[in-house]
């Protein structure tokens, strides 16, 4: 079960009123409160039938103002749903051996219940603090989070979205996920998978409703969970750990000077949870939140990784780099949008180029080449230097070398500043998405800067 301590709320947060008079444990249908029309459904998707004893579990209310039961440990025993919501757990498609329904996390619960029954999340910005309500502050008639969240209705008008104002969402950090799994999987990326609504999320969305002509809610959670469905699963999936993924090769820490980069045989990752959060497209800190006290240095380890789906294909024929939105478009030979990816591009010191260029040369795991007489000055440095390859050198795993010499679209051994800081004026993006770019693109595509 979930431990909510873990989840960083307090219990103090609970309403810690005891529900039931003494006696013995009866079915559910002697839980007197209740309506008959609503069942309590254990977190790992069966109805409890049977009433816990006076001062065992205390009441409180999630985000979407169901009644949840929590023992003193701080384990969600049963969330209250309606009846005629609920379905009984079904096979996993993913895994037919592997009875019932999962949440994103890989625990088996009940196909009604939202994903994170005791986790509650205001607005998160992707660089500010998150805004916590308390569980029981929901008021009986406003299940959806307060006056500014009404439960959505098939009359209502989904919220639109647009490029320059930023979004609030209500969806707690798993649906989240699932959202940005879902874009990831369209082609139209988030960024690094972190479980947060920001700009780089905004803009995916922006860009999905330019490539399909529909809108989604970020406030949906029911929409967005179904998408997800339809496009491949669930978000989150089990990884067994491998010999090779423990082995490496793996290099202590990378140097900020350049000169010290240059005496390395290779710019490789630091360690096994880097690479694995690079592969899945995690942010690497939110890849070890949800494995807690795993040892991700042994063979044989199964963990927790988001699914982002099979690599985006197709034939680009043109790619528009905003420096505005800090985006990149690939648009196809008949004109339609293919993929989108945030990026840094360039700066007030280090400009990108002005109008069209195309794409001369394309290198996988390339060495860089630092010069600088030409190059932007890093550190002390004024000597040509020679920087080995690997996903953590100066641009990453990919190089798509531009008509304007020195320019390129390029990788970045910091994938979570992606869209968030600058760049050299080159087009940084993150390794996976430039990888994916790459192999879609040939020489002679034409890159239109615009502002």
């Amino acid at each position: 079960m979930f431990d909510i301590k873990k989840s960083g709320l307090l219990l103090a947060a609970l309403t810690a009123a005891p529900l039931f008079a003494a006696g013995p444990s009866t079915a559910q249908s002697t839980y007197g409160y209740r309506q008959p029309q609503t069942l309590l459904v254990s977190p790992d998707g069966e109805i409890l039938d049977y009433v816990p004893e006076t001062g065992e579990v205390v009441i409180s209310r999630d985000q979407m103002g169901r009644t949840v039961l929590i023992d003193r440990y701080g384990n969600v025993v049963a969330t209250e749903i309606p009846a005629e919501s609920y379905f009984p757990p079904r096979q996993n498609a993913s895994n037919p051996n592997l009875p019932g329904v999962y949440d994103p996390y890989g625990n088996r619960q009940a196909e009604a219940p939202a994903w994170d029954d005791n986790v509650v999340t205001g607005s998160v910005p992707q660089d500010g603090p998150i805004d916590r309500q308390a569980l029981d502050a929901l008021p009986e008639d406003m299940p959806y989070g307060g006056p500014d969240q009404p439960p959505p209705t098939e009359t209502s008008t989904p919220r639109i979205v647009t490029p320059d104002i930023p979004v609030k969402s209500n969806l707690s950090q798993l649906e989240m996920t699932a959202l940005q799994v879902f874009l990831d999987r369209e082609g139209v990326s988030p960024g690094v998978i972190d479980g947060k609504m920001g700009q780089n999320v905004n803009k995916a969305l922006v860009a999905w409703q330019q490539m399909t002509g529909e809108t989604i809610d970020p406030n949906n959670a029911e929409d967005v969970l179904e998408r997800l469905r339809l496009s491949g699963g669930l978000a989150i999936t089990s990884y067994t750990i491998t010999p090779g993924d423990a082995a490496g090769p793996y290099v202590a820490s990378i140097p900020e000077d350049y000169s010290h980069k240059a005496m390395l045989p290779a710019l490789s990752f630091t360690s096994t949870t880097e690479m694995l959060a690079e592969k899945f497209h995690m942010d690497e800190a939110y890849l070890k939140a949800i494995n807690p006290g795993v040892d991700f240095t042994i063979p044989g380890t199964i963990i927790k990784v988001v699914d982002p789906g099979p690599v985006k294909a197709g034939k680009v024929a043109r790619i528009v780099a905003n420096k505005g939105l800090k985006q990149v478009f690939a648009y196809g030979e008949d004109g339609g949008l293919v993929a989108a990816y945030p990026a840094s591009i360039g700066s007030s010191d280090t400009p990108s180029p002005s109008g069209t260029v195309t794409i001369e040369r394309i290198a996988l795991n390339p060495g860089y080449t630092y010069n600088p007489k030409i190059n932007f000055q890093q550190g002390e440095n004024n000597k040509v230097l020679a920087i080995p390859p690997g996903p953590n050198g100066p641009v990453g795993t990919v190089w798509l070398a531009l008509s304007k010499p020195t320019y390129g679209i390029h990788g970045t051994p910091e994938p979570s500043k992606i869209g968030r800081t600058q760049s050299h004026g080159c087009i940084r993006m993150t390794n996976w998405d430039a990888t994916e770019l790459a192999k879609m693109v040939s020489a002679g595509v034409t890159v239109e800067f615009v502002e």
